[in-house]
């Protein structure tokens, strides 16, 4: 099948020809009939599938015909990286239809958005936080809104993002088209979808499994010798674009260094760095500048690079489908590609569990000549902050006794911060400090 065959307005195919599609991928070739024909549209499918054309393309033609200058469109993603990334595909498959379309989100100066909103656009994608700002301020107008994108449902969940999302759902036109995607579907996913969508209809593309074109491999190790054996693998495997997933934004920033210390070109990808150095880390990473990128979960969504050979995880995933959510970036493009996982004898649930997800046991590999028996420091200070000096003029407290997880005594591995708040928290509940982080991170 060809997209001529989706008999497209002649502006929006000329896009597709200039970007040199010729056949469509299977959820293009699902879901762009559905989407066309205005259906609500629940969209299951992982990045590097081509999703975003598969909304991108029917909301063109649709625009190509009804008024101009307003709001009619609105796409809703989770992270910068990837509302530019959909914006820029709106752009260059819209080229010749004069549509125009606008980014809004947080990190970067509002009064060039609201230029922008003033002078008229027909698509907006956005980041829940700055789109509420914008809903605030009354410098959006979305009351002849016609089309709704959900874009990465489950991650804008992780990220605490669904109490906003329900308050922009407030603002919006009830009779309205709404297409909602994700990588998984949770309950939670599945909850919002019956309260958005009407009649939808479900469209699913390689039933959330791995690329078959990835193989998999695990290095068992201790905690503390993670780094060195990243060094030795790094050094001894034939690599192109590397991506490498740690948990916090603070071992992805320290990792970034040490790469950079030991002589690659390597950049990290976290929640604390300013837009412009996000941006800069990014299309450095594309354009090869940096043959590594390190990077946290929430950083990397909306990461699309075709060429990237090998995924490492220097920390497990917390689940099944966020490992095979990570290794969807190599192996792309009918190219082969390699997932590395670094693993300690406390990941030994969440290996079963992944295996359980492949339907396979993942081989386990060491690594010739490393030695792996040296001993652990006394105290682990690989990531440790250095200790505080004590303030002019202070006498010392040393008399006082000291909690085991003290502020000058290291955590053990995998200790959860106290937080403070009314009614205490509950075990497991994700924290307000954490969402209010996501947000600010918008």
């Amino acid at each position: 099948m060809q997209f001529k065959k989706f008999n497209l307005h002649p502006n929006v195919t000329a896009g597709v020809t200039a970007a040199g599609y010729v056949e469509p991928t299977p959820i293009q070739t699902q879901a762009i009939p559905s989407v066309m024909e205005g259906r609500d549209v629940m969209g299951l499918a992982q990045t590097g599938t081509g999703k975003t054309a598969a909304f991108a393309l029917p909301i063109l033609h649709r625009l190509m015909q009804g008024g101009r200058g307003h709001v009619r469109a609105l796409v809703i993603a989770p992270t910068r990286e990837l509302a530019e990334q959909i914006h820029e595909s709106i752009v260059a498959l819209g080229k010749q239809t004069r549509i125009r379309s606008v980014t809004v989100y947080g990190g970067v100066n509002i009064n060039p958005q609201i230029d922008k909103l003033k002078r008229g656009v027909e698509v907006v994608v956005a980041c829940p936080g700055r789109l509420l700002d914008h809903i605030g301020q009354g410098t959006i107008d979305l009351s002849r809104l016609e089309v709704l994108v959900l874009d990465e449902a489950d991650q804008m969940f992780d990220m605490g993002f669904f109490p906003d999302i329900r308050r922009i759902l407030k603002q919006l036109p009830s009779k309205r088209q709404t297409l909602l995607f994700s990588a998984t579907m949770p309950d939670e996913i599945r909850k919002l979808a019956h309260e958005v969508l009407t009649d939808p209809v479900t469209v699913q593309v390689g039933n959330t499994a791995p690329p078959v074109t990835v193989s998999h491999a695990l290095y068992p190790v201790e905690q503390h010798l993670k780094t060195p054996l990243l060094l030795e693998l790094l050094h001894h495997t034939d690599t192109e674009s590397v991506l490498i997933f740690t948990r916090t934004k603070h071992r992805a920033k320290r990792l970034g260094e040490q790469l950079e210390k030991a002589g690659y070109k390597a950049a990290s990808l976290q929640g604390n760095l300013s837009q412009n150095r996000r941006q800069a880390a990014l299309d450095g990473f594309r354009d090869g500048t940096f043959q590594i990128l390190v990077a946290t979960d929430i950083a990397a969504r909306g990461i699309d690079v075709s060429q990237v050979s090998h995924v490492i995880n220097y920390d497990i995933p917390d689940t099944a489908e966020a490992y095979v959510h990570r290794i969807g970036r190599t192996g792309r493009a009918a190219k082969s590609g390699d997932a590395f996982t670094l693993v300690t004898g406390e990941d030994g649930v969440m290996v079963r569990t992944i295996e359980r997800k492949l339907n396979a046991s993942i081989e386990r590999r060491t690594v010739e000549g490393f030695d792996y028996k040296v001993p652990a420091p006394r105290k682990d200070t690989e990531f440790a902050r250095p200790p505080r000096q004590p303030m002019p003029g202070r006498k010392p407290q040393g008399d006082k006794k000291k909690s085991p997880h003290s502020a000058t005594s290291p955590k053990p591995e995998g200790a959860k911060p106290h937080v403070a708040g009314r009614g205490g928290q509950q075990p497991g509940a994700p924290s307000r400090t954490h969402v209010n982080r996501a947000r600010r991170g918008n």
